[in-house]
């Protein structure tokens, strides 16, 4: 084989690396296979085309790449590219789909530790199960790559433009490679002026995301907690305000590599001299998971507990009532209504045989005469209970069109034990009497009482309806 079969070949391997970094395995693949029948068996283009198969991320092509590594070992024996390329490969591969392969693993690293116990190939395909893959297509994969490589060079290198300069260099060397042009782009980018903020989130980012993450934490608890009027819209704003940063750090990531993208194949166009394979040192596997992210996600694990458990306690922390059914009230003779009108019979969550609703008229009314007080009061587990379901009704009351004309309705001060109540004063359509209604509700009871109030202004109103609401219902003892 003489000189300029060699640099063919080389030619053509390093075409192919660099249409596989720009994402053509198909045109990468159809250039390999053109340089073997061309120019016959060689152990590098096997390689290269083995490698095109891989980078489709596909079943088919990985059956395709292992076809390819073994013609090149039978003719290669010994080469330690295509032991580990093979070697790398099997070590991806899922031992539940494809058991065979994953098993032929070790016996291949065994081969490329005998022959080259100090090749770089070695190392980076002993860590192959546990990194990520290179050749993925998977966007979170190939953002993991460059946000890894660039944090390390960032954090290895005394200042961010020493670091800039290094990534250039290193890419200037090996002009066809994805991961180092990547690099070189993301770091000339953050090394700028005013990418402070930028480069500390990139290092620093899952400490910030914890604090973010404390932050809404904390929201959601003080909601649950203290202030269950504030709606969960707020820590979810504040969530997504905090996470505002990220948004131009993604931005700035993925403009890198579209530049990395064009430079390669600027590279190729012109046939970049003076790339002999060789280049830089190999950049390290990427981890798929680190200590920090075991840590920090068991931290936030811890947090979402917490959070969960606080909710589930507040759910459970709602006043508990008991229900004092009056037979005579203030003067005046009490009748059950619950089989003719129970108007809290058909709220969720609430306690059928701790409720009651009755009317009260004197002894000697007669029996059209209008009666003086209506009361329903009911008890439960209303943790879910909101200002605007007193409000509006939200099916706590049955349809009241037809009582009377209404004057006068306003939203009240807290219930008889806090909560939340509403009022209103209208005219009695039978009778012509001057009545009011309130509806109150609170995390454990809801309640209503009707009486007359010819002469009751809103004060007057809220503080009749208070006073009956303490006399029908007692907080428990227990």
């Amino acid at each position: 084989m003489n000189e300029t079969d060699d640099h063919t070949r080389h030619d053509a391997r390093a075409r192919v690396d660099a249409l596989i970094a720009v994402d053509r395995p198909a045109q990468a693949r159809a250039t390999a296979r053109t340089a073997l029948d061309t120019g016959g068996p060689d152990a590098g283009l096997l390689l290269a085309l083995a490698r095109a198969h891989m980078a489709e991320d596909d079943d088919d092509h990985d059956d395709a790449a292992e076809r390819v590594f073994r013609e090149g070992l039978e003719a290669f024996p010994d080469d330690t590219g295509l032991l580990a390329g093979y070697a790398e490969l099997c070590a991806r591969t899922d031992p539940l789909d494809r058991p065979g392969r994953h098993a032929r693993g070790p016996a291949l690293l065994a081969r490329l530790r005998e022959r080259a116990p100090n090749a770089p190939e070695l190392s980076r395909t002993e860590a192959a199960k546990g990194s990520v893959s290179l050749t993925s297509k998977n966007p979170v994969s190939v953002r993991r790559v460059q946000s890894y490589d660039t944090a390390r060079a960032f954090t290895e290198a005394p200042t961010p433009q020493a670091a800039a300069a290094r990534a250039a260099l290193a890419a200037a060397a090996a002009p066809h490679d994805r991961r180092l042009a990547v690099l070189a782009e993301t770091t000339a980018a953050l090394a700028a002026p005013g990418r402070t903020w930028a480069r500390l989130l990139l290092r620093r980012g899952l400490e910030y995301r914890f604090a973010v993450g404390v932050v809404v934490a904390a929201l959601v608890v003080v909601r649950v907690t203290v202030l269950p009027t504030i709606p969960y819209g707020v820590a979810t704003g504040v969530g997504l305000l905090l996470g505002l940063p990220f948004l131009g750090l993604r931005r700035a990531l993925r403009a890198a590599r579209e530049r990395a993208a064009e430079r390669i194949v600027a590279a190729t166009v012109e046939d970049v001299p003076g790339d002999d394979g060789a280049g830089p040192a190999e950049l390290p596997p990427v981890p798929r998971v680190t200590r920090r992210e075991y840590a920090f996600a068991g931290a936030g694990l811890a947090l979402l507990l917490i959070v969960g458990g606080t909710a589930y306690a507040s759910s459970l922390a709602y006043p508990r009532y008991e229900i004092v059914a009056h037979d005579t009230f203030r003067g005046l003779q009490g009748f059950d209504l619950r089989a003719e009108f129970d108007p809290f019979g058909s709220v969720p969550d609430g306690d059928k045989d701790g409720s009651t609703a009755r009317v009260y008229v004197a002894g000697d009314a007669a029996p059209d005469a209008a009666a003086e007080y209506l009361v329903a009061v009911t008890t439960g587990d209303f943790h879910e209970m909101r200002e605007s379901s007193v409000d509006d009704g939200s099916g706590l009351l049955p349809d009241t069109a037809g009582i009377g004309t209404v004057h006068d309705s306003w939203r009240a001060g807290p219930g008889p034990y806090g909560g939340w109540m509403r009022c209103l004063r209208y005219t009695e359509t039978a009778t012509g009497t001057l009545r009011a209604m309130c509806l109150w509700a609170d995390k454990g009871s809801l309640g209503m009482a009707l009486f007359t109030a010819a002469d009751k202004n809103r004060e007057a109103v809220e503080d009749t309806a208070r006073s009956i609401g303490t006399e029908f219902l007692r907080p428990a003892e227990n």
